[in-house]
Formats: structure tokens, C-alpha cells, sequence
């Protein structure tokens, strides 16, 4: 039960990254007996999640409640309405749109919950990290999380969208006039690329192709190009679970890619071989992950 008292929210981070391997997949077509695979993998593993946080919350309140009011940590409660909203993307029918309103309500309160803790608590700017972004990212997978198209997801696609930009500025000013990230968040860099690349799906799917679409995925490619560059900085991390931050951008860039591909063949290649970066991505943090749990290195007190 110890382990249970220290169990971490952002462990619902492993979860973004096998939706979103489990929806690339879907996307681009591949044998759907590795995507029916990758669904079931993606639900057990969520259901597993959840009943160990719910033990935490119910014999570990305090515990509980420590990590709400934790400045960082703070951020990831909105990985689990995202992965609501990632498993409505790969499922169908009644169950489909279940998961999909239980994670628009969760979405929507925990942005709500999260927006009111940064008014009213005292935050030093360097708390933030790129992974304030998380809750402004459930708002953005609505539009394309939804059975059918209707006029109020342009409501989640406008206020994550502005948020988004308040974000970035907060935050680009934090990664150039203050001090590096600690080597535990650089993981994190790669979320710069999931926003623009979900709200290009987003507002294609409620407006088509457009110049402020192109505009958006250039951002996107941008980012994705400039951590690449930044390799260096990646090279040698000891494993935390902020590696899961990986996966989930690079499975959104990569279905954006594939998106784009509709208007040149080249996007889709270029779509591929992201989807070849992230099996690999996934496949690695699997690994360190249930090494770090046989090794007692996870869920362990800070």
C-alpha cells in the first residue's frame, strides 16, 4: 500500500501515449489486428490506472489532495480527461460517445479547476513548464474527439486555441529568461508540438483546408525540426515518467502530417516516418517504465 500512497497522477501520461499510438495507427491505415491490439492495450491499462489513483484517493487522501495543490503536478489531472477523450477517438457507437461526454464534463472541470488555481495561488514562474499546456491540449482533442460535428466545438476549439497562445508566451519567456528546465521536464519540450498540431485537425475538420490550417501545421513541423536539432539535449536523461511526454506529441504530429497528406503525397511519407519514431518512442519508455516498477524506482517518495 505504500507504493499505492506515492502512486503519481502523471502516470495517466502513459496512457496519452499508447491512444495515441492506438489513433496514428488507426489513421494510416496499418493491419487492424495491431490496432485492435493496441485499443484493448490502451483500456486495460487505463482501467488499471484508474483503479489504483481511486485506492489512492480513498486510502491516501491527503496524498490526494498534496498533489492537487502541487504547482506541477497540478497540471497532469487533465491526462485523465484526455484519455477519455483519446479512447472515444478509437472506439465506436454507444461507447464511444460515453467516453466522449465523460471526458468533455472531466475535461471541462478540471480546466475550470486548473485556470482557478493559477489566479488565486502564488506560482513562481519557474514552476511552469511546457507541461502547463496538457489541460489547453484536452481542449483542442474535443472537435475531433466528437461523434459528429456540431457548432459548440468551435467553443473548445476557440478558448484552447487562446489559451494556447497565452501559454506559449508565459512559457518561451520562462525557457529564455530564467534557468534550464531540470533534467526531469526536458522531456516535456516535445509538448510544443502536440497544441498546433491538434487544433490543425481541429479546424480542418470544422472548416477544411485553409490558410490559418497551413499556418498552424507550420508551427507544428517547426517545433518538431527544432527539438531535433536540440538532440543533444536529450542525450543521456535518466528515465522519469515525463519520457511518456514524448509519444503523445508525436503521435498528434504524426496524424496531422498523415491529414495533410490528402493535399500532397509527401506529408504522408513524412507521416510515416514520425510513426516509425514513435513505435520506437513507445517501445523504450514501455521498457524503462516496468524496469523502474520491478526496481521499486517508481512511486516512490520524492
Amino acid at each position: 500500500m505504500s507504493r499505492i500512497k506515492e502512486f503519481p497522477i502523471m502516470f495517466f501520461a502513459v496512457i496519452m501515449g499508447f491512444g495515441g499510438l492506438s489513433i496514428a495507427a488507426l489513421k494510416l491505415g496499418f493491419d487492424e489486428n495491431l490496432f485492435l491490439a493496441l485499443r484493448a492495450l490502451s483500456t486495460l491499462l487505463f482501467a488499471l490506472i484508474c483503479v489504483l489513483y481511486a485506492i489512492k484517493i480513498v486510502a491516501f487522501n491527503a496524498e490526494f489532495k498534496k498533489e492537487l495543490n502541487h504547482p506541477i503536478r497540478l497540471n497532469f489531472f487533465a491526462a485523465f480527461s484526455i484519455s477519455l477523450l483519446l479512447l472515444a477517438m478509437i472506439y465506436e457507437g454507444s461507447v464511444a460517445a460515453w467516453l466522449f461526454y465523460a471526458g468533455v464534463i472531466a475535461q471541462s472541470y478540471i480546466t475550470l479547476f486548473v485556470l482557478r488555481a493559477w489566479v488565486e495561488r502564488d506560482i513562481n514562474i519557474t514552476h511552469s513548464n511546457p507541461a502547463w499546456f496538457i489541460p489547453v491540449v484536452g481542449n483542442l482533442l474535443v472537435p475531433i474527439a466528437s461523434p459528429e460535428l456540431a457548432p459548440w466545438l468551435w467553443f473548445y476549439f476557440g478558448f484552447g486555441l487562446f489559451f494556447y497562445m497565452a501559454l506559449f508566451s508565459v512559457l518561451f519567456y520562462r525557457l529564455i529568461f530564467h534557468p534550464q528546465l531540470p533534467s526531469k521536464f526536458m522531456p516535456t519540450l516535445f509538448i510544443f508540438i502536440a497544441p498546433p498540431s491538434i487544433a490543425f485537425l481541429d479546424f480542418v475538420r470544422l472548416s477544411g483546408f485553409g490558410v490559418f490550417a497551413y499556418i498552424l501545421l507550420s508551427v507544428a513541423v517547426f517545433f518538431a525540426v527544432l527539438l531535433v536539432f536540440m538532440w543533444r539535449n536529450f542525450i543521456g536523461l535518466k528515465f522519469f515518467l515525463s519520457w511518456w511526454a514524448f509519444s503523445f506529441p508525436l503521435a498528434a504530429l504524426c496524424v496531422a502530417l498523415h491529414k495533410a497528406g490528402e493535399l500532397d503525397f509527401s506529408f504522408k511519407l513524412a507521416a510515416l516516418a514520425v510513426f516509425g519514431l514513435l513505435c520506437l518512442v513507445v517501445i523504450v519508455n514501455s521498457f524503462f517504465t516496468l524496469r523502474a516498477i520491478v526496481n521499486k524506482q517508481i512511486c516512490v517518495a520524492e
